[in-house]
């Protein structure tokens, strides 16, 4: 059995999509019952993949299981930003070489980015030749394909390049209150340490007309809240001629009158008074922004590759909360880049110390393979590196901590999407400016935006009972 070719069925994205239904129907019972086990690493663009492939796999009759014991097929979708993600897959990859030692038929599949890193892929499969199959982020959508040549030898063809934008598909969505719409894909920025444009490729932007249909089918379908999903979400659109700009996008998303609105992540270049507008205007638009700093030495930003300095950051985040007040602000930093001294370092603080995050994600410096940072000497040694995140990281949870006290007190709008960890008596969800609370109250409240007293602040949480 040969299907047609994908470069030209591309021209019509329905197709691939009815060429897979179609070919699961006549393979329905090769996968039948079979298990699967599927483990993710990374951000929530991969999380988002890793629902499509769920989506793919069990329509082939796979059934999901939690743990990789006993598994037909083992799923690693995998993250490149971080050396610790890479241990981490390394680490699993350990695990997966004694299960097959054990389930010689067990398909393993290795797939996202680290795929799409052609030294770390060839160092992977030089040292676990068990592995039976590899896909990047741009052709997951051809799992099912893959899958049935490796299991029934048919010759099917497989495109693992970048290509056109892809609609049509279905997600088994994790949440039924909650969910992720990919607006755009790849990046165009390249940031000198960040490998994002190498291993997701060029920036693709979704038509919008396509976007908007998915938002509104997801309300429908009764869910609360989406988060539009992006490497760089503010350059939506820059990408397609007469395309709408993000701010335009996100306006319409607010017209379909679904009860929230986030989206993650910004570039600071890109965002837009037009964007800070929009945001202030709808109230569906969640007062939530993640704009990362990265570093607050504007020569170290200049090697970095940001295209903006300190004092043009700090401009924009007083800007954002001028017009929002209620805005909640959080950031990414990184500590230790190439050439980083005492004095860079101090000006990474005296940001922190000006905006007062409510959160940020700290870093110390990996080089990743393939990118240019790579080649700068990696002159900050460990222990100085490890030191500075600590310092840094005393002063974030000290803003984080006064963030969260002012909280108590208040009675604030909390989406209730799951049991607390805390004890069974509890659930849990988050409050328009994106702080987990951890509620007093019944299970029947799941799926709910329920009125919520804060009663207690912690660095990373609040407590609260329902009204």
């Amino acid at each position: 059995m040969k299907l047609p070719d994908l470069k030209t069925a591309r021209v019509r994205n329905q197709q691939i999509v009815k060429y897979y239904e179609a070919d699961i129907l006549r393979n329905e019972n090769l996968f039948k019952g079979k298990k699967y086990f599927l483990k993710t690493y990374g951000c929530q663009m991969n999380v988002h993949d890793s629902e499509l492939i769920k989506n793919l796999v069990e329509g082939l009759g796979f059934i999901e299981v939690d743990k990789m014991e006993g598994s037909d097929l083992v799923i690693l979708n995998t993250c490149a930003i971080r050396e610790n993600a890479h241990d981490k897959v390394f680490g699993f990859l350990g695990r997966c070489k004694h299960e097959k030692e054990i389930n010689k038929n067990m398909i393993v599949c290795l797939c996202g980015c680290m795929a799409q890193e052609p030294s770390v892929c060839e160092e992977i499969l030089s040292k676990h030749k068990y592995i039976d199959l590899v896909f990047g982020t741009h052709n997951i959508h051809e799992l099912p394909n893959m899958l049935l040549n490796k299991m029934s030898k048919t010759d099917i063809e497989v495109e693992s390049k970048e290509g056109d934008v892809i609609e049509g598909l279905s997600y088994t969505r994790d949440s039924k209150i909650e969910a992720w719409v990919n607006i755009m894909y790849g990046c165009d920025k390249f940031c000198t340490y960040c490998i994002v444009p190498y291993t997701r490729g060029k920036q693709r932007s979704r038509k919008s007309s396509y976007i908007l249909d998915e938002v509104l089918k997801l309300k429908n379908d009764g869910y609360k809240e989406v988060t539009l999903l992006g490497q760089n979400v503010n350059a939506y659109g820059k990408d397609i001629e007469d395309e709408l700009s993000f701010s335009e996008l996100l306006r319409k998303v607010s017209q379909t009158g679904i009860e929230r609105i986030r989206f993650v992540t910004s570039h600071p270049w890109d965002f837009e008074d037009s964007l800070i507008e929009v945001i202030a205007e709808c109230d569906n638009i969640m007062p939530y922004i993640h704009l990362p700093l990265q570093s607050g030495s504007s020569r170290i930003l200049k090697l970095m590759g940001r295209r903006y300095t300190k004092e043009e950051y700090i401009a924009l985040f007083n800007k954002i909360k001028s017009r929002i007040p209620s805005a909640s602000l959080t950031t990414d930093i990184i500590v230790g880049f190439p050439g980083e001294t005492e004095e860079d370092f101090l000006e990474t603080l005296e940001v922190v110390n000006a905006c007062k995050y409510d959160s940020a994600f700290t870093f110390i410096f990996s080089p990743r393979v393939g990118t240019p940072a790579e080649k700068l000497p990696d002159d900050v040694p460990l222990k100085v590196k490890e030191e500075r995140l600590h310092r840094l990281n005393e002063v974030i949870n000290k803003y984080s901590l006064e963030a969260n006290e002012r909280y108590i007190g208040k009675t604030v709008k909390v989406l209730i999407n799951g049991i607390s960890e805390k004890g069974n008596n509890k659930v849990c969800g988050y409050t328009e400016t994106m702080k987990l609370v951890n509620v007093e109250g019944s299970k029947d409240l799941i799926g709910q935006i329920v009125d919520v007293e804060i009663t207690e602040a912690k660095s990373f949480s609040l407590n609260g009972v329902a009204k």
